[in-house]
């Protein structure tokens, strides 16, 4: 029986032209209660660093799962709001570690909310061959750090 991992289902929707946050975040549907449409909806506008470079959508898909996983939503509950900022931070800090950043601007070394950002990304096949290493790299990390609270 041929087993499909997280990382495979984020590869398989950014394959499919979804966007980096839209493929983390889709991939971990189930767990997160979400249907495929309702995470690829959440997702559809954090991609390319919510389209001005800033956190790449990789690791903003992981901060959605993180977030439905292990948010806040009593207000009484401060020891959970402790636990997503603790997670939030973890995610942050490890995807830059490996990563070199967590800044898509600074990680595609151009601006994408320009024009000529956009075209040299698109010269150099930054979306189609570094982004889906960005995308597996959020999986990872969103792993090792969901592992880490079971």
């Amino acid at each position: 029986m041929l087993v499909i991992t997280h990382k495979d289902k984020a590869i398989e929707y950014f394959d499919k032209k979804f966007h980096c946050s839209q493929a983390v975040l889709a991939a971990f549907a189930d767990e997160c209660g979400l249907t495929e449409m309702q995470a690829l909806k959440l997702g559809a506008c954090l991609g390319t660093g919510m389209r001005k470079g800033e956190v790449c959508g990789a690791c903003t898909g992981a901060l959605m799962v993180l977030g439905s996983l292990y948010g806040q939503y009593n207000q009484d509950d401060i020891e959970s709001r402790l636990l997503a900022n603790e997670v939030n931070d973890k995610m942050m800090d490890r995807f830059a570690q490996v990563c070199g950043s967590y800044l898509c601007n600074d990680l595609l070394g151009c601006d994408i909310s320009t024009n000529e950002g956009i075209k040299y990304a698109r010269e150099n096949r930054l979306f189609t061959e570094f982004c889906p290493k960005m995308v597996a790299n959020a999986v990872d990390v969103l792993e090792q750090i969901i592992s880490e609270q079971e």
